[in-house]
């Protein structure tokens, strides 16, 4: 078995789309800065109405190649019956020991889609498995010393971030990894305006103009968050 990469950050996302959609700008970003980075998909995101796991498959081997990624994986577990269960919980853990990321990002834990709300859930138990001794989990133990989490599109919310990326060079970029998702975002989606990737654009804009910059991503933390110098603060 080939031994897996170390990653210094890895998102782990409910479906193959979500990762490009909620913190698209923030891999480019981080890719840019010499970061390893991975995602890791909990499940395949089919049955879809007009994908099929081949097609997803492909949408994502293509997204992939546009974000630059160090690594990505899926775990293979039910779409539409994510569920936090011990299972589960064994498996995301036994990935995080090997990948031994320093940061992890997931799904915030308020959401409309019962998958996004699963997998937060499982993320949060799943880390604090990773640090277990005495176990037939694969590798040593390791800890990541933080979890950031990204809201999605499904709630609309008025949300308080815990600070807010910059992305503006990225969003581009951003758009051409989620326009290889064909089948979710294209086809048999309305072409009348606001079309889904104006959507995108205008909540990107939003979060960007909140601080100050053309496109932004906003993440939350229960941990609070610490900086060395005033000037990394924008």
């Amino acid at each position: 078995m080939t031994p897996l990469p170390t990653l210094d950050y890895l998102i782990i996302a409910a479906h193959p789309d979500d990762a490009e959609l909620c913190v698209g700008g923030a891999i480019l970003s981080l890719k840019a800065q010499g970061a390893s980075v991975g995602v890791l998909d909990l499940t395949d995101g089919e049955p879809t109405p007009h994908g099929s796991v081949d097609v997803r498959r492909r949408e994502t081997e293509a997204a992939t190649k546009i974000l630059g990624l160090d690594w990505r994986g899926n775990l293979g577990l039910p779409n539409r019956a994510l569920v936090a269960d011990l299972d589960a919980r064994k498996q995301l853990a036994s990935m995080i020991r090997q990948l031994r990321p320093r940061v992890l990002i997931t799904h915030y834990w308020e959401d409309a889609h019962p998958d996004h709300v699963a997998a937060s859930a499982l993320v949060d138990a799943a880390r604090f498995w990773t640090k277990l001794s005495k176990t037939d989990m694969p590798a040593s133990p390791h800890y990541p010393a933080k979890i950031y989490y990204f809201p999605s599109m499904h709630m609309p919310q008025h949300l308080k971030p815990a600070f807010i990326l910059d992305v503006t060079p990225y969003h581009a970029r951003k758009l051409e990894a989620i326009a290889c998702y064909h089948s979710q975002f294209i086809a048999g989606r309305p072409t009348a305006s606001p079309t889904f990737f104006e959507d995108v654009s205008a909540r990107s804009h939003y979060f960007g103009w909140l601080i100050g910059a053309n496109h932004g991503e906003p993440f939350l933390s229960r941990q609070e968050i610490g900086v060395r110098e005033f000037r990394h603060l924008t």
